[in-house]
């Protein structure tokens, strides 16, 4: 833990105390959920709770008897009175991309094509393939499949693609004759070559 840019050691126990404390305030924990949550199971004295705050107030350096950190409802239990400033932390870029034979295609946010159009992000230049035959659409949080009403139909998974279907990391998509698997990963994507247009 830190302290005004200062390393703080506090016990495991000390440490779970306050973290529930902090993510409770500023409401006041009672003292039986406050065993409940730290010793599960298992019979405490309330001495060893007393002792266990007695350890946090030391290391927030809480003097302060008329604004403390930690309050004590008196035969109820604690609660952090201290200011907070909670950050919601951004949530991990996910990275999509297409194997389709040895090739990876890496798929961008909006739209991705399939079929045999020169323009297409996955280009299938195969019988039976349309010219626009699906697309994958792809934003912050997930990637749809959808069809785009072609003659010979697309498959995920060994089923038919009839509307809009959110795609999952391995799902197999079926376009004509060739297969060609999704992927997706919040550590990123392989550090391979990526070829965008088929040779």
């Amino acid at each position: 833990m830190l302290k005004n840019g200062n390393e703080v050691h506090l016990t495991p126990k000390a440490f779970d105390l306050l973290l529930l404390l902090v993510n409770e305030a500023p409401r006041v924990v009672r003292k039986d959920e406050v065993h409940q949550r730290l010793w599960s199971g298992t019979f405490v004295s309330d001495a060893t709770l007393v002792g266990l705050v007695k350890e946090v107030r030391r290391a927030l350096d809480d003097r302060k008897a008329n604004a403390p950190l930690i309050r004590t409802a008196h035969g109820v239990g604690y609660a952090f009175a201290g200011d907070l400033q909670r950050v919601i932390a951004p949530a991990p870029r996910v990275s999509r991309w297409i194997v389709a034979g040895t090739r990876r295609i890496a798929l961008a946010d909006g739209e991705n094509l399939i079929g045999r159009a020169p323009a297409s992000t996955v280009l299938l230049d195969a019988a039976g393939i349309s010219r626009r035959h699906a697309r994958i659409l792809v934003d912050a949080t997930q990637a749809v499949l959808e069809d785009l009403g072609s003659k010979n139909g697309t498959m995920m998974n060994d089923a038919p693609v009839s509307s809009r279907v959110t795609l999952h990391d391995g799902d197999r998509i079926q376009i004509g004759t060739i297969v060609i698997v999704y992927h997706a990963s919040a550590s990123g994507l392989s550090t391979e070559t990526i070829v965008r247009s088929a040779t």
